[in-house]
C-alpha cells in the first residue's frame, strides 16, 4: 500500500504546490538581483490555511539551492534572544572555526619555563549582539559569495519590541549593501497593525503578497498529480468534485485529499464513491481545525456579526446585518472593515459582503452558539451538499456566495 501522498497537517509543505509559481519566481529573482531588489523584504499575509508557513519553506528552499545559509524562527516571544543565543553562535562557528582568543590559563614547570597555557582573548571585548553577529555573517559569507535569508513565521503585534529591534537591524544591513534577505510571515490583522507601526516604517516597502484561493483549474492538475506521483489515479469527474468542494482553499486542498486517499488505500484508482465519503470527513476536520481558531482570535462583536450574516445562502447586504444585531450601518461599518482587515470577509458588490473562509458560513449555522461560547465542540458539523454544488464547479478565485 502506497503512502498517503497529500499532506494536511499546518506548515508541511504538500508533495506539489499550487497555484504559488509567481510568488516564488519573484523570491529568486530578488536573490539573483542582488542588494536592493524589492523583494529581499518580502510578507506573506492571508487566512489561516492558506499556506504562509509552506511559502517561507519554498523560499528558504529556494536560497539553500543558491548556496545561501537559512535561519528559520518564529516571531515568539524571545525570538530575538534566540538569534543571538543560539542561532548566529552555531552559523558563525561553522564559517569561521579557526576564530579563536589567546589568554594565559596555567603555568606549569619550574618558574613556568616552558609551561605556559595559552587561550585566545582581547583587550577589548565587544559584547555580541544582533546587529554584529549579522553583520559579521554577512561579510564571512560575502567571500565565498553568499548570503543569508531569515525567514519569520507568525509574526504578531504582541511581539511589537522584538520586531522592532529586528527589523531596525535589517534595515541598518540593507542601507550597507549586505547580502541579506528576509522573509516574514502572518496574519493580516497582525501585519496590518504593524505598518501602521511608526517605529517599523520599513516594512511598509516591503514586498507584500496576499496568498488567496487558487484557480480551479489548477487545483485539478494538482490534485491529479498529486495522486499520480504516489502510483495510484483518479477519476477525472471524481477529480473535479474533489477540487471544487476545495474551494482552491490550499489547506483544504490537502484535507480533502487526504481523506479521499484513505477510503480505499488499496484500490489502483480513487473513484467518484471515494469523493462521496472523504470530502465530508475533510469539511468536518475543517471545522475544528481552522474555523474554531479563527472565530477565537476575533472579539464578541466580531463573532456576531459573523452568525448574522450566516443567515444568508447569499453574500449579505449590510442593511440587514446591521438589522439583526440591533445597530445603526455606523456601527456596523466599524465591524465590517475590521472583519476585512482580518480576512474573514470581502466585499462581493455594492453594500454586500462574503465570507473569506469556505464554509464558514456553514459551520456557524450549524454552531448557532458559537459566538456566545467558544469552545463548543464541532462533532455536530452538518456537511453542506458538495456533490450538488460541484455538479457545476465555480472558479474559486472568483468571489464566494456562503
Amino acid at each position: 500500500m502506497a503512502s498517503n501522498p497529500f499532506r494536511p497537517g499546518f506548515g508541511n509543505s504538500p508533495a506539489i504546490l499550487a497555484g504559488r509559481d509567481d510568488f516564488i519566481e519573484q523570491f529568486a529573482e530578488a536573490l539573483d538581483d542582488g542588494p536592493g531588489s524589492l523583494g529581499r523584504a518580502t510578507l506573506y499575509t492571508g487566512a489561516r490555511g492558506t499556506g504562509k508557513t509552506v511559502m517561507l519553506n519554498e523560499v528558504a528552499d529556494i536560497a539553500r539551492q543558491r548556496g545561501w545559509l537559512t535561519i528559520d524562527e518564529t516571531a515568539s516571544p524571545g525570538f530575538v534572544s534566540r538569534l543571538v543565543v543560539q542561532h548566529l553562535p552555531a552559523l558563525l562557528s561553522g564559517l569561521d572555526p579557526k576564530a579563536r582568543r589567546l589568554k594565559l590559563t596555567s603555568v606549569s614547570g619550574p618558574m613556568g619555563i616552558g609551561g605556559l597555557s595559552w587561550d585566545a582573548s582581547d583587550t577589548h571585548v565587544v559584547a555580541a549582539g544582533l546587529r554584529n553577529q549579522m553583520e559579521l555573517a554577512c561579510d564571512l559569507l560575502a567571500t565565498a559569495g553568499s548570503g543569508l535569508l531569515v525567514t519569520l513565521d507568525e509574526v504578531h503585534g504582541t511581539q511589537a519590541g522584538e520586531l522592532r529591534d529586528f527589523f531596525s537591524t535589517i534595515q541598518h544591513l540593507f542601507r550597507n549593501d549586505r547580502n541579506i534577505a528576509v522573509a516574514a510571515a502572518g496574519l493580516p490583522s497582525a501585519i496590518s497593525s504593524l505598518l501602521n507601526d511608526d517605529v517599523l516604517t520599513f516594512l511598509r516597502r516591503a514586498d507584500r503578497h496576499t496568498l488567496g484561493p487558487v484557480g480551479l483549474g489548477e487545483v485539478v492538475r494538482v490534485m491529479s498529480a498529486t495522486v499520480e506521483s504516489a502510483g495510484r489515479t483518479i477519476d477525472h469527474d471524481a477529480c473535479r468534485l474533489a477540487a471544487a468542494a476545495t474551494g482552491g482553499y490550499p489547506f483544504l486542498i490537502q484535507l480533502v485529499g487526504y481523506q479521499i486517499w484513505r477510503q480505499h488505500p488499496d484500490a489502483a484508482e480513487i473513484t467518484g464513491d471515494d469523493v462521496d465519503k472523504g470530502v465530508p470527513a475533510a469539511l468536518r476536520r475543517m471545522g475544528s481545525l481552522v474555523h474554531e481558531p479563527a472565530l477565537a482570535d476575533l472579539s464578541n462583536v466580531d463573532r456576531t456579526f459573523l452568525s448574522a450574516m450566516a443567515r444568508d445562502r447569499q453574500p449579505s447586504r449590510i442593511a440587514d446585518i446591521a438589522e439583526r444585531m440591533g445597530v445603526d450601518l455606523a456601527y456596523t461599518s466599524v465591524y465590517r472593515q475590521r472583519l476585512i482587515d482580518a480576512q474573514m470577509v470581502e466585499p462581493a458588490g455594492r453594500g454586500l459582503l462574503a465570507f473569506t473562509l469556505p464554509y464558514m458560513a456553514d459551520y456557524l449555522r450549524s454552531n448557532t452558539a458559537l459566538h456566545a461560547q467558544l469552545g463548543t465542540s464541532s462533532e455536530g458539523f452538518t456537511t453542506p451538499a458538495v456533490t450538488k454544488r460541484a455538479e457545476s464547479p465555480v472558479d474559486p478565485t472568483a468571489r464566494r456566495a456562503e
